[in-house]
């Protein structure tokens, strides 16, 4: 199939995330099994126009804060300069409402919907914008196919409206061959928690920050380190030092694939504090390195997590229920490597070839279903 694809970022994006990851892991796929994938997304100063990512050819327009006003001119052009069979919209920012610019096969895939989360990010006019923006998707998109990566997006998509037979829920995968342990990095001799991500004030880390202060007056050795980049990190940074944290917590920046790697296997877990996630793609890497995770008990999150399997499930903004999880992993090493074994067990069920094998037979059915409804 020809494939028109459409997110704000593409991986090479300064501000790629964990659904960048989801989509080059599965479309890069989808192209080495004969498809032709085209993606359209948006710039970033000194970007260049076109690019070649993974057998995928990149079209860039716009940036960041304008993909919105030029995407939808972006995708006319593309879509008159070249047939395509399908096109797929991968809504993790801003909808584009690509109803309104194509009759083709819609395919959409949802991470998660922000919904008033978006008010613990962005200020109110732009909260609303984010909030609003949602609002007319079940209507706009009625004739779609949904792609959620968990049950709990699969909920929310229903709760607003979309048809519950439109939805498939496919997981997403994690390649367990690269992420895995390695007995020449193995955990640090002192406790030491883990967050990588991006730093985003709705991921909740000011109630990490707030645990780490309470659970190091029983665990003086304690460390926690913060790996990514972000716009909240100059708040974050303020915070920890209000609690006098000192150098028990380090705030490394960004950090390479590599040093990612070696982080997760020596942290003696992760830790995810966010109030709503999709699913939680570092929670999965981690555990496939052998390491568990500490996590809000909120959507997304607790699938990603197994709550006393692969690691343990906190209730959200609750700074003294994640100190006592820290306390209580900081204490039992022989808990963590156990659940941190779960953790490699789980994260071994999930694949991207399994997560590929899946999308693109809803890609089929979808194109095909449309054929079907045309003719009749």
């Amino acid at each position: 199939m020809r494939i028109l694809a459409v997110n704000w970022l593409d991986r090479e994006n300064p501000q790629a995330g964990g659904a960048e990851v989801h989509f080059f892991e599965i479309f890069r796929r989808l192209v080495h099994r004969g498809h032709e994938v085209r993606l359209l997304a948006s710039g970033w100063p000194g970007a260049p126009r076109e690019a070649l990512l993974d057998g995928i050819r990149v079209r860039r327009s716009g940036g960041r804060h304008t993909f919105a006003l030029t995407g939808r001119r972006a995708a006319r052009e593309l879509l008159r300069a070249q047939e395509y069979d399908l096109v797929v919209e991968d809504i993790n920012k801003l909808p584009l409402y690509l109803p309104l610019v194509t009759s083709l096969p819609l395919y959409v895939i949802v991470p998660h919907l922000f919904g008033t989360t978006a008010f613990r990010e962005a200020a109110w006019p732009v909260a609303g914008i984010v909030w609003g923006a949602e609002l007319p998707i079940p209507r706009l998109y009625r004739h779609a196919a949904f792609h959620a990566i968990s049950e709990s997006t699969r909920d929310d998509l229903v709760a607003r409206g979309i048809r519950p037979q439109a939805i498939r829920v496919i997981y997403p995968g994690v390649d367990a061959t690269r992420y895995s342990p390695d007995p020449l990095q193995p955990r640090r001799s002192e406790p030491t928690f883990l967050y990588v991500g991006r730093l985003k004030r709705y991921k909740g880390l000011e109630h990490a920050l707030q645990a780490v202060a309470m659970a190091r007056r029983d665990v003086p050795g304690l460390r926690f380190e913060i790996a990514g980049s972000g716009d909240d990190r100059s708040r974050l940074e303020r915070i920890a030092r209000s609690l006098e944290l000192g150098d028990t917590v380090r705030f490394l920046g960004f950090v390479s694939e590599q040093q990612k790697l070696r982080l997760l296997r020596e942290a003696w877990a992760v830790v995810f504090p966010s109030p709503k996630e999709g699913w939680g793609i570092s929670n999965v890497e981690a555990a496939a390195c052998g390491t568990p995770a500490i996590a809000s008990d909120s959507p997304g999150l607790r699938e990603s997590v197994l709550d006393s399997q692969t690691g343990i499930l906190v209730p959200h903004q609750r700074p003294e229920a994640l100190a006592t999880a820290m306390r209580r992993l900081s204490g039992d090493l022989a808990l963590v490597d156990r659940l941190g074994s779960a953790g490699r067990r789980f994260a071994e069920s999930l694949s991207w070839e399994r997560a590929t094998a899946l999308t693109e037979s809803h890609l089929i059915d979808t194109a095909r279903e449309a054929r079907a409804g045309r003719k009749e």
